[in-house]
């Protein structure tokens, strides 16, 4: 099996939506990305960073799922990343009510010895002086760099993530994080304008209205599937990217193609991931409903039109 790094935050959220609340439940970039992946034959390792106060029986939910942890750093008399969320009648956006760092404050990222040469390198949400560090970790470039941020980068250290985007092979923001780095409203010409700071590839988010995926001068887009239901939104970006590098992990020669059909899986993977609290979904999805859905969102998308010449 190829070898998926993932590198990303390990945490405990208080999330409130309009239906549920759910306290002190487990989270996380990280755990969100390897559940998603773990459905896919990957050979997954964490590189993370928890307190003393991080439950076993979580670590024991994750190795059960295949996901190596030798690159978790516990640090004795101090708690795990903590966060809090409030989502209101619209879901696509929330309000954070407490960060609260702890272990992460601390974090120095150490690469296991065993996935110092992985084929896909996943950087999730993380300090991009920290998402170096991993890349600087390694052995061999990899196949693929996908490379995940946010806004609060673009403020607070915009100098940093530049250089560790010009070492990306595919960024991962949503459509408002793309309007900022690029100073462009439009989203053809900000994906043009971030192309040229070194990816190759642009995914960019849209929530319930789907995912664009830029190439050069080529665009696919895949819409969200449409849920009766979507209990609560977080972590469905995280395991996006967890069903996009996980379907990738098991393909040679990826290319623009490729990358089509794992913008697919991975918003696949999203849709399942909203329908209850925190990872509840994700830790018990069983392989046939995913392939069931993805048969699903292909009639939703196929269709046949006779053009005339």
């Amino acid at each position: 099996m190829s070898k998926l790094l993932i590198a990303g935050t390990i945490a405990y959220d208080s999330i409130e939506t309009p239906f549920e609340k759910a306290d002190y439940t487990l989270g996380g970039a990280a755990v969100y990305i390897a559940l998603a992946a773990s459905q896919y034959p990957v050979d997954a390792a964490i590189v993370s960073v928890i307190g003393s106060d991080f439950e076993q029986d979580h670590l024991n939910l994750l190795g059960n799922k295949g996901i190596n942890l030798e690159g978790v750093e516990t640090i004795q008399d101090q708690k795990t990343f903590f966060w809090s969320g409030l989502y209101k009648n619209d879901m696509n956006s929330r309000e954070t009510l407490t960060t609260e760092l702890h272990a992460l404050a601390h974090f120095n990222p150490v690469v296991p010895e065993s996935y110092k040469n992985p084929k896909i390198v996943l950087l999730g949400n993380l300090d991009p002086t920290v998402q170096m560090s991993v890349l600087n970790q390694l052995s061999h470039k990899p196949e693929l760099v996908i490379l995940d941020t946010m806004n609060y980068w673009m403020i607070h250290t915009p100098d940093k993530l530049d250089a560790i985007i010009a070492k990306t092979d595919l960024l991962s923001i949503n459509d408002e994080e793309a309007r900022m780095l690029s100073g462009e409203y439009s989203l053809v010409k900000a994906a043009k304008n971030i192309l040229k700071r070194g990816p190759k590839y642009l995914v960019i988010k849209k929530g319930e209205h789907g995912a664009l995926l830029f190439h050069e001068n080529e665009v696919f887009f895949a819409p969200a599937l449409p849920l009766e239901e979507v209990y609560d939104p977080t972590g469905a970006g995280d395991t996006f990217a967890g069903g996009l590098s996980g379907y990738l992990s098991q393909i040679k020669n990826i290319n623009f193609e490729h990358i089509k059909n794992a913008v697919v899986h991975g918003s696949n993977l999203a849709s399942f991931c909203v329908e209850q609290m925190g990872v509840s979904r994700m830790v018990n999805l069983e392989r046939e409903e995913l392939v069931q859905r993805l048969r699903y969102f292909k009639k939703l998308t196929q269709f046949d039109i006779h053009l005339e010449s």
